[in-house]
């Protein structure tokens, strides 16, 4: 008798230690992401509460490196879900077939025009993200040289050598301060203003840079008087102290979304829809919006210090598609021309 009950123990002991593994055990989402690091632990966190069983495993890198990850994974692709990459990435994605159509639980708040237009959306945005120029105004009293007003402004002779700004071909950033260019000044197939412009920019140009965080620290730092960048990296730099003041050049801005989508094919599609809703939802658009001026979900978004009111309102009109059409031809033309400032990796 007393045998069979010590059986009896040990057996018990054996299932209830069988049934907390079982319970523990946690599905792993592999999730390609462009978000800045600084980013990544409250997102996670914030998530994890609402489905403490999904852990995420992060890859991140620039917008460009992710997006050409992606693209040369696509016959054997590793990534569930892609989260923070650039809008116009996810829609050169979708026209190669590569992402799975949801909609999250909560689409219907998130703003038409910060979303894939199809019924069932392949992606959709978090935030926006644009340009900013960081000038260091310690620098530049040294060097007595005028803070400028305007994107044309950077071509004069005065700001020679004192510029860095991203690749675009490795940069969401220095992608869309590429196509806004050629939005403002004209395309023309290589011919048209916009490369006129950045033929001048380039005359001046330090250095073109890998990141698109890159260049406002190399600015914040005194590296250089002027970093091209975005207005979160350039916020939080000045909100440490940073001897900067943030230009938003009156020409316009360009910008992308921090969009959200599923991979096509993951094995994990129940987990995925979960990151998609949460990332989704209210409680995440509160967090973007302490790093962003404008979230995709209108009305959220408090006001940053350091960013105009009316910063919406400056951003250039955006095609998507036109973005994801002409990427590989407008990364091609770039690079012959202006490749030889880009700095070593």
């Amino acid at each position: 008798m007393r045998a069979s009950l010590v059986l009896k123990s040990v057996l018990l002991a054996g299932l209830a230690a069988f049934a907390a593994g079982a319970f523990a055990q946690k599905t792993q989402l592999l999730v390609y992401t462009a978000l800045e690091t600084d980013q990544l632990k409250a997102y996670q966190e914030a998530f994890n509460r609402v489905n403490p069983n999904i852990e995420i495993k992060w890859v991140r890198d620039s917008t460009g490196v992710i997006t050409a990850k992606l693209l040369a994974e696509k016959a054997n692709p590793q990534a569930d879900v892609v989260m923070g990459v650039a809008a116009s990435s996810l829609a050169l994605l979708d026209k190669q077939g590569m992402l799975e159509p949801y909609a999250p639980l909560n689409l219907d708040a998130i703003m038409s025009k910060y979303r894939d237009s199809k019924k069932v959306p392949a992606w959709w945005g978090m935030d926006v993200w644009g340009a900013t120029v960081c000038f260091n105004t310690v620098e530049a009293k040294k060097k007595n040289i005028p803070k400028p007003e305007t994107w044309k402004d950077l071509t004069k002779p005065i700001y020679k050598g004192q510029i860095v700004m991203p690749n675009p071909a490795s940069s969401g950033t220095g992608y869309f301060d590429v196509t806004a260019w050629l939005t403002l000044f004209g395309d023309d197939n290589g011919k048209g203003g916009g490369w006129k412009y950045m033929d001048a920019l380039h005359d001046n140009m330090a250095q073109y840079t890998h990141s698109g965080s890159k260049p406002c620290n190399m600015a914040a730092a005194g590296e250089f008087v002027m970093g091209i960048s975005f207005e979160y990296r350039g916020n939080t730099n000045k909100a440490k102290g940073a001897p900067i003041d943030l230009v938003f050049p009156k020409e316009g801005l360009g910008w992308d979304l921090e969009a959200f989508a599923i991979h096509k094919g993951t094995k994990k599609l129940d987990a995925a829809k979960k990151l998609a809703d949460w990332a989704s939802s209210k409680d995440a658009m509160l967090l973007y919006g302490k790093n962003f001026a404008i979230t995709a979900q209108p009305g959220v978004a408090e006001p940053l210090a350091n960013v105009p009111k009316d910063y919406e309102a400056r951003l250039v009109k955006m095609n998507f598609a036109w973005a994801a059409d002409n990427r590989e031809r407008i990364l091609a033309e770039w690079t012959k021309r202006y490749n030889a400032k880009t700095e070593k990796r």
